[in-house]
This record gives C-alpha cells, sequence and structure tokens, in this order.
C-alpha cells in the first residue's frame, strides 16, 4: 500500500454528486464513523492490556449482557455524531429508545437518522476474534425543524441512503455503499489513514462456503435443515465448506471475499430469529445487493419488510445470489409440504 492509493476522504470528496443529495451532510457523517472507528479501534486493539474486556454488568434492551467495550463504543460513536450536529436522530442496538439530536441553537434541521450496532460480536472479544460496527444512514421523514419520531426510524430497507460496517481484524477496515456499489477501506495505523484497498467488492454469483451455527441444527426449520443436507452432499462442486465466526460481520465480509451463504435463521429458542432487521440485516443486504448478492427472511426480499418496532428481530439469508435463490427454494418446498 503506498501514499498514492486514494484516502477514504478524497474518496468521498471525489463521490460526492454520486449521492441522491449532495449537500454535504452524507459525507460528514462518513467522515464521523470513520473517526470514530479509529477510536474504537484503537479500544479494541489494546484489548488484552487495559481493563476493557468483561461484562459492565447490565443487559442492554435485548436481555443480552454488554461487554464493556458495547458501552465504550456505543459512547463513541453516539457522541462523534452529535458533536458533528449532523444528524436529527440515532438509534443503536444498546439503547432502548432512539436519541432526539437537537442543534446549538435547539433546531432540529438536520435531515438523517443513523441506526447502528456498535460493536457487532463482542463476546469474541476476550478471546481476540475480529468484532464490527454496522450502521445505517435514511433521510428522514417528519418535516425538517421538528423533533424526529418513530416513523424516521421504522423505514423500510430500500430508503436506505448509505449502509457499511467497520471489521476490527487482522487489519481494520471500513466497507460502505452510497447505493454506487461497495468499497473497502483499510486503515493504515502508522499514520491513521484509511486507504482504498478493495474498490468495487462483489460477490461470485456462486460460493461454496455455507455459515450457520449448525449447533443449533436440531432447533433449525425443515426448509433449513434440507438446505444443509443439500450443501453437505457428495455431487457436483459439493460438498461446500463450513465456516462459521458468529460475528455477523466478519462472516458475510468473508463470504463476500470469497463467495458464500450466511444463514440466522428462526429456531424453536428463536422463533423470529435473532438479528435485528433496522441496524443489522438492512444495512447488511444494502451492502450485499450492491455487491450483486441477494439478501432475504428465507422467503421475502429483506428490504421490503415495513418494520414495526426498533429492535424488530428477524431471520436472515444472505451472500451469493444462486446459493441464497436455492435456499429459499428449500424453504418453500418444506412450507408447502405442510400442507
Amino acid at each position: 500500500m503506498t501514499e498514492r492509493n486514494t484516502t477514504l476522504g478524497e474518496f468521498i470528496i471525489e463521490n460526492q454528486n454520486a449521492f441522491q443529495y449532495s449537500s454535504g451532510e452524507l459525507s460528514r457523517i462518513i467522515n464521523s464513523i470513520r473517526l470514530a472507528a479509529k477510536v474504537v479501534n484503537y479500544k479494541v486493539n489494546k484489548a488484552g492490556l487495559v481493563d476493557i474486556i468483561g461484562a459492565a454488568g447490565e443487559q442492554n434492551i435485548q436481555g443480552e449482557d454488554q461487554q464493556k467495550l458495547d458501552v465504550y463504543a456505543n459512547e463513541v460513536f453516539i457522541q462523534t455524531l452529535i458533536n458533528r450536529e449532523i444528524v436529527c436522530g440515532i438509534a443503536s442496538e444498546e439503547n432502548d429508545e432512539y436519541i432526539t439530536v437537537e442543534g446549538n441553537d435547539n433546531s432540529h434541521n438536520n435531515k438523517y437518522v443513523v441506526l447502528m450496532d456498535p460493536l457487532d460480536g463482542s463476546s469474541n472479544i476476550d478471546v481476540n476474534v475480529s468484532v464490527g460496527t454496522i450502521f445505517s444512514v435514511y433521510r428522514r421523514i417528519t418535516p425538517i425543524g421538528t423533533p424526529v419520531t418513530m416513523e424516521d426510524f421504522l423505514q423500510p430497507g430500500t430508503n436506505q441512503v448509505a449502509a457499511g460496517y467497520v471489521i476490527y481484524g487482522t487489519s481494520t477496515m471500513i466497507v460502505y455503499t452510497t447505493g454506487h456499489g461497495v468499497n473497502g477501506f483499510t486503515l493504515n495505523p502508522a499514520i491513521g489513514t484509511f486507504y482504498l484497498s478493495h474498490p468495487n467488492m462483489k460477490f461470485t454469483e456462486d460460493g461454496n462456503i455455507y455459515s450457520i451455527n449448525e449447533g443449533n441444527y436440531i432447533h433449525f426449520p425443515q426448509g433449513v435443515k434440507n438446505y444443509l443436507k443439500y450443501c453437505q452432499s457428495e455431487e457436483g462442486d459439493r460438498p461446500y465448506t463450513s465456516r462459521y465466526i458468529g460475528s455477523l460481520v466478519s462472516d458475510i465480509h468473508r463470504n463476500m471475499i470469497k463467495g458464500g451463504i450466511y444463514i440466522y435463521p428462526t429456531s424453536s429458542k428463536a422463533p423470529k430469529g435473532k438479528l435485528r432487521l433496522l441496524y443489522e440485516c438492512n444495512p447488511m443486504a444494502f451492502i450485499v445487493e450492491q455487491a450483486g448478492g441477494k439478501a432475504s427472511d428465507g422467503f421475502n426480499r429483506i428490504m421490503e419488510i415495513e418494520p414495526t418496532e426498533l429492535h424488530e428481530r428477524v431471520p436472515f439469508f444472505c451472500g451469493s445470489y444462486n446459493m441464497v435463490e436455492k435456499a429459499e427454494q428449500f424453504m418453500l418446498e418444506a412450507k408447502l409440504s405442510k400442507y
């Protein structure tokens, strides 16, 4: 990587006119996320040296134990976005309710809301496995000048103007889309700059990796069980390879580069699924589709689901287009066989 590579800042400026509303706010949101990601990356890399790992002693709205780094990352991203005065509302996995953001003059003139999972896969922190941040950006629906309402957050994924993730791994990357393809930027830690390292990222139409927690096999719906048997059968280019990290960002990032499918279905233990629609599935679906892949709940396009609550859960199938299509076929056949 040389200094002649395009930096994230340069890329944002060069492509600002491609944004649907090119007034500068969206560029500033991406820049804010870049800054917060560098701060969180610094703490993630020190996780074994300072008192930042372990449980914080509280649970989030999902009933999940909050890790210290969950709380820290949440505070960093929220404060960075608020301090820049570029968003009118923020919703986070770690907060029960959305946050209304006012300007210094008590105005509500900003146009965008951000939804985020500040530290996806945080249960992996203490075993030194990659974790990430997921974010989704929407243009507000309510009139400018008024406080945001729940309506601004409960938008279908098709309304997203930007989405992305940060992966804190062997290298730290920001991968994002504004609806014009997917690009990845790798942090050069020596100078604190992100460089364009993965331009125009694409899923292969077919893949040979499936990512699912097979330990829950007995709890899966029949369609998923049948698809897994298909993946494991010796025929054609199968059996496929099973790879599961347990960090949504890491699993999807790997599959986008190598070709594969990620599945987190409903189960008898989680009848609605586990992943959250608004700040996990929708942003990932936007990225996956922009990279030529497919994302669904097993039957329907994820980004067309009309959300009804802030922390709504859905089953999630995403990845290489033909692999997701095949999984949907098994789901439909199993459903029809019941009748």
